[in-house]
């Protein structure tokens, strides 16, 4: 090993011992051998004496050899009870020979629980300051901490190998896995092979910690979802490792060189943190197809000399939306082989270092050699220095003339977001310059800018690190406005500034609101305006049960600043008064006091002219504020998960989806909701309902974890629960598919009445139909989307057809129950009643 073991004095001794091993034990690896002596070990040459700080591990030896020697043990978990604290001179150093060690019992039944309080079960829970794991191998497969478990897999929540408390773990030559998606291969020994826990990828995950100055070489870090490599580390620097994960996986804050990836979903970070993440001189291999990306959330990364190997129609950005003010930096980035630019279609996204100043923060070249500078990274404020790379820095700077560290890697504008008002406010802008790891760099001069196209809606007054934004916008509309901050070396920071124009009153009537008389099923609100602009009022329809306007319940809303003028009546209407409300506004003022009409006379039923037997809804005008009454003729919308405080806001609204379900607009909810509708009384028979959703999980898989499910409900009586549903269910048989079986509920219980299908196409935009015809309970299900090759699982259908006998009875509801974590966009809903 190795330079790192020279320095472990006065543990590792030049010892004239020889290569003996004592009672006959035998190195699993003859090509690369252990040689263990009971109170030392060789290996490679080196001697190294076992102590308080030097434990020896290996899976080989039995708990009557283990216990011969102090300071020898097999299994890491035997060792962890007698570890004490090292320090950064002589760290408490684990060295463990080849072999696979359970750090879970992986054949024991029992669920995994987080402890009281907490909500992550651990493998192990290890507080050591400067903690190493020394593989003794040159190849990190020899050397397996290995767990099994995952979320709802042999775990209740997100199952972690390690928590690690404290400052300065490491880890070297050794690979950390879960195994509950990924086949355990150990070649060394096939008898230690296991395969997968599961075929479903779920959140099984390695390291949590909390410390500073982590450090990962020659490592291998082995799951798929949510991978967690030292995941909470303040600095972490991963050196020549190895990383298999799907998404929401790597450390936010690493520094990775020379390390390599498979990513087999798009984002593998869910966010980055502070300074973010490096990428230097790395190697990633993609298997997505159509959409590569860094971040589900934001945060920054930079990517150096790095080459991704991926289809060539893949687009690589840094994130599926990244906000405006998001810079992210590159340099010599390729996509198979050749020059490639992150970002393209969010261009101001991607900041090219090419020709910069910014470049020598992370790479400079000192006789005629590509130095990566990890020391300016990784000093942070206490000099820190993993690769021992000080004086090579010290010496380019000395031939260079120019400085080599203590030089910023990002430039924060706060706020990075605001609005203001022509006439009435200003914004004070304040940069602030940071080296990587989050320390602030003063002094820092900075350029203030905003682009031509905006000049005329604020005027810039800069005073060094802040600026004064004075608002100018004599126009009508409000405005975005991006300003922009540079340092010379090319870090850049942006915010986005609302500007309106002086806010006005809102515009008096100069005739209040009347509803005009029924016609042709619908009725009209008339009114008029002193406006200049274009009517933007807010116009809420409502259904009341008098002429004084009592007990009204919204039916109908505006939204898009359009107002709804007309409202379409419906057997619902009859017999209740109507009443709307107008809320002035334009574009120029906020919504004034409401003024409210009401119809003279209940609606009766020779004014409705809509089809009674059919509901058709795309939700664009639907009320989304929770009603948690059941009245009939109405909805019902309410948080169906009473163990969770009550929700500050609605629990459905009305937006665009994202995700899976980017591009459609509809319905949605958070990680629960109930939605119901009851109809007029009457004894309903058959009935058919259809919709369309768009799942934000693109995967296939719906929900966020196994077992979250959502009921489509059809023949339901929302006072007693009772009825039929479609139930669409994450299990832990796949990743990419959900299971769909037929439900009965009784008194608000549900039971399966069928055998569940499997399925890849819950998968937007998703068509479902669910009808009773007699006796027979029929659904079906298909998918507008380009559904994956499912040859080697047959048992996963493209498409559903259920059907089956039920008894029949005399309900009419419908409805949504949702259990599913990632919310879905109901995009449109038609019920009919025979």
């Amino acid at each position: 090993m190795y330079r790192t073991l020279l320095l472990l004095l006065p543990l590792l001794l030049p010892l004239t011992l020889g290569a003996q091993s004592v009672n006959g034990y035998q190195p699993l690896n003859p090509a690369d051998p252990v040689h263990f002596g009971g109170k030392y070990f060789v290996y490679r040459g080196d001697t190294v004496t076992l102590g308080p700080r030097a434990f020896f591990i290996d899976g080989q030896l039995t708990e009557e050899q283990a216990a011969a020697w102090p300071y020898v043990f097999n299994s890491v978990n035997a060792a962890v009870p007698q570890l004490s604290h090292g320090t950064e001179a002589e760290p408490m150093t684990l060295y463990l020979a080849p072999y696979v060690y359970w750090i879970d019992d992986p054949d024991d039944p029992a669920v995994r629980v987080p402890e009281l309080g907490g909500r992550t079960p651990y493998g192990l829970v290890i507080a050591c300051e400067w903690l190493r794991f020394q593989g003794l191998t040159q190849d990190p497969r020899n050397v397996v901490l290995a767990a099994n478990r995952g979320q709802t897999i042999g775990a209740e929540g997100n199952f972690t190998l390690f928590q690690f408390r404290g400052d300065g773990t490491r880890s070297e030559n050794l690979t950390f896995g879960n195994y509950c998606n990924v086949d355990l291969e150990f070649p060394l020994k096939p008898a230690l092979n296991r395969p997968r826990r599961a075929g479903a990828i779920v959140q099984a995950q390695l390291i949590h910690c909390n410390g500073d100055k982590i450090v990962a070489r020659n490592t291998r870090f082995i799951s798929r979802l949510n991978l967690c490599p030292f995941v909470g580390a303040k600095r972490a620097l991963f050196d020549r490792c190895h990383f298999e994960s799907t998404d929401d996986a790597l450390c936010g804050t690493g520094v990775y060189l020379r390390s390599t990836f498979d990513f087999y979903s798009s984002k593998p970070f869910y966010h980055t943190r502070g300074t973010g993440a490096v990428f230097l001189d790395c190697d990633i291999t993609a298997y997505t197809l159509n959409r590569q990306y860094f971040t589900k959330a934001n945060g920054q990364v930079a990517v150096v000399d790095t080459r991704f190997a991926i289809d060539e129609n893949t687009y690589i950005g840094w994130r599926d939306t990244p906000p405006t003010e998001m810079r992210n930096y590159q340099y010599q980035v390729r996509k198979n082989e050749q020059a490639y630019l992150i970002g393209t279609e969010d261009a101001a996204s991607t900041v090219d270092m090419t020709g910069k100043p910014l470049l020598q923060a992370y790479r400079f070249v000192h006789d005629g050699e590509v130095i990566y500078n990890v020391y300016n990274l990784l000093r942070g404020a206490d000099d820190w220095d993993p690769l021992e790379q000080k004086a090579l820095v010290q010496a380019a700077e000395r031939a260079s003339g120019q400085p080599l560290a203590g030089l910023p890697v990002q430039l924060l504008l706060g706020p990075s977001r605001e609005s203001i008002e022509t006439g009435q406010d200003t914004l004070t802008l304040r940069a602030t310059a940071l080296c990587f790891g989050n320390v602030e760099q003063a002094g820092v001069p900075v350029q203030w800018s905003v682009a031509p196209e905006y000049e005329d809606l604020v005027k810039l007054a800069p005073d060094g690190s802040s600026c004064q934004i004075i608002p100018t916008n004599d126009g009508n509309e409000t405005r975005e406005v991006l300003i922009t901050a540079r340092t010379a070396a090319g870090i850049e920071a942006a915010a986005v500034v609302t500007v309106a124009p002086a806010i006005l009153p809102p515009p008096p009537f100069t005739r209040r609101p009347v509803i005009a008389r029924p016609r042709d099923g619908r009725v009209t609100v008339e009114y008029q305006l002193d406006i200049p602009f274009e009517d933007q009022s807010i116009v809420t329809w409502y259904r009341c049960a008098d002429a004084a306007g009592r007990d009204p319940l919204a039916v109908a809303v505006s939204r898009f600043r359009e107002p709804l003028l007309t409202y379409e009546l419906t057997a619902s209407d009859v017999g209740h008064y109507l009443m709307v409300t107008v809320a002035p506004r334009h574009l120029r003022c906020e919504p004034g006091a409401g003024v409210s009409a009401i119809t003279r006379h209940p609606i009766r039923a020779r004014e409705v002219t809509s089809d009674r037997k059919t509901l058709d809804t795309d939700f664009r005008h639907f009320p989304t504020a929770d009603q948690p009454l059941i009245r009939p003729g109405a909805w019902t919308l309410t948080q169906p998960d009473t163990t969770v405080a009550a929700p500050v806001e609605d629990t459905w609204f009305y937006g665009e989806g994202r995700d899976g379900a980017s591009g459609h607009r509809g319905l949605l909810q958070g990680r629960t909701a109930r939605l119901r509708y009851t109809p007029l009384p009457d004894t309903y028979g058959d009935m058919r309902l259809e919709c369309w959703v768009a799942p934000f999980k693109s995967a296939g898989q719906g929900f966020s974890v196994a077992p979250l499910y959502m009921d489509v409900l059809i023949k339901y009586d929302a006072i007693t629960e009772t009825g039929y549903g479609l139930r669409f269910i994450r299990t832990t048989k796949y990743h990419n598919a959900v299971d769909v079986l037929f439900v009965r509920y009784e008194n608000g219980v549900s039971t399966a009445i069928s055998e569940p299908v499997s399925t890849s196409c819950y998968r937007t935009l998703c068509h479902i139909v669910l009808e009773v015809k007699g006796n027979r309970l029929l659904a079906r299900v298909s998918s507008t989307a380009e559904l994956p090759d499912m040859a080697d699982q047959p048992e996963v259908v493209p498409e559903v057809a259920l059907d089956i006998p039920v008894s029949g009875n005399a309900f009419g509801g419908f409805g949504i129950e949702y259990w599913g974590g990632a919310p879905a966009v109901f995009e449109r809903m038609v019920v009919r009643w025979e």
